[in-house]
């Protein structure tokens, strides 16, 4: 429950920023790994924008696409969705 409200005030607070700031991004990313063991299909809606977002406005780091593939992959496969979790 902590760690969940931790990501919602992390969320909440770079909301009202641009999808281009990179802030704005890590809170999104921060908002699904916290939403990830209590509510796993809200996670993965979350990590999957996250990686949206990442893909569309960072492509040139690397590192954090691929960490938010490893978010996405993590919530697939917490959902027995393992085939789909693979492919990323």
């Amino acid at each position: 429950p902590v760690l969940l409200a931790l990501g919602w005030a992390c969320w909440k607070t770079y909301l009202g920023r641009p999808d281009t700031d990179s802030h704005r991004c890590e809170a999104i990313g921060l908002l699904g790994i916290s939403l990830r063991h209590l509510r796993p299909e809200d996670a993965l809606r979350v990590s999957e924008t996250s990686l949206a977002l990442r893909r569309r406005y960072f492509s040139n780091y690397s590192g954090s696409i691929r960490t938010a593939q490893n978010d996405v992959a993590n919530c697939l496969s917490d959902l027995g969705r393992l085939d789909e979790a693979l492919v990323l």
